[in-house]
């Protein structure tokens, strides 16, 4: 009988060495996390335990999540709360990330979202908000955009290419929106999304403002071949995509899905200059990458 891929199951492969990391200075960790806490707001690099968050909180950078921590949707990779009801909006939280940004000192900064499909436009304007609010303070922050592929929830009245439209002409720096895998594996990686949508999310954006440098990530690690990564950037390159972020998914919790192979930091080379020689004109390629690290230096 064949295995199932994505099947769950108590065999725990050991963590290589390559992904093992420092968690940075408690000192310096502590001047992020208090600044976010004292304000209540969050950040992936906490919700999502993001590997790297020991790194950017040394630098004093952080991606900030908009709209509360608690997801309507229920991806299987992903460690953001979910399964219950959504928070209600803070009216305050576009002020006070603006002042954060402010605080950190930050030129370039990334703001994400849960997705919140219960919401009339699924956010969108909640994004514009609070790249005003950060423009106001910060006028020469950069911002970068990863949102959901706003879908979903109240559809009748905002349609999801008004949306997406909505956030670009906001202007951010970059629009980042996420395939995550491999077109094969999108239903039990991500639930509730699908393959062309995230790609027409990436489409409009282009369409609205051409101008506008897009960008895109995979997660690795759940199963896909070689041809069905280069595939999959071929169908990002087919959509103008511009920047492309590829790393190792690693397991939060034995209730998320299982990690099928660590892919190595050679794979990850080889991939990195496939994507080059495909065309994207920035491509961050390794283990430990996720698409918001070191954002600002594309």
């Amino acid at each position: 009988m064949t295995k199932n891929p994505l099947k769950n199951d108590i065999n725990l492969t050991p963590i290589p060495s390559w992904l093992k990391r420092s968690i940075g200075k408690a000192s310096e960790i502590s001047t992020v996390q208090k600044i976010i806490k004292t304000r209540n707001i969050h950040t992936i690099c906490e919700e999502g335990r993001c590997p790297n968050r020991g790194e950017c909180y040394s630098k004093k950078t952080a991606t900030f999540l908009l709209m509360g921590p608690t997801c309507t949707r229920s991806c299987a990779f992903c460690q953001v709360d979910k399964g219950h009801a959504p928070m209600n909006l803070d009216p305050e939280e576009p002020q006070k990330v603006a002042e954060s940004v402010k605080l950190l000192g930050l030129s370039y900064v990334v703001l994400t979202s849960v997705a919140r499909d219960d919401l009339e436009d699924g956010g969108a304007e909640w994004f514009v908000k609070t790249i005003k609010a950060i423009q106001t303070l910060n006028p020469e922050t950069e911002i970068e955009v990863l949102t959901s592929d706003f879908w979903g929830g109240k559809q009748g009245k905002i349609s999801q290419k008004q949306r997406i439209t909505t956030v670009v002409k906001a202007k951010p720096a970059c629009y980042n929106h996420n395939l995550e895998t491999v077109k094969r594996l999108q239903s039990p990686v991500r639930r509730g999304a699908k393959y062309e949508r995230s790609l027409d999310v990436l489409q409009w954006v282009k369409e609205t403002d051409p101008t506008m440098p897009t960008k895109s990530g995979l997660m690795l690690g759940h199963g896909e071949t070689e041809a069905e990564i280069v595939a999959t950037l071929e169908d990002l390159r087919a959509v103008q995509c511009d920047r492309l972020t590829l790393g190792q998914y690693m397991r939060p919790s034995l209730q998320h899905l299982p990690v099928q192979k660590y892919w190595t930091p050679e794979e990850f080379d080889k991939l990195g200059e496939i994507a080059g020689s495909l065309g994207f004109s920035h491509v961050r390629s390794g283990p430990l990458v996720r698409s918001s690290y070191h954002a600002g230096e594309e």
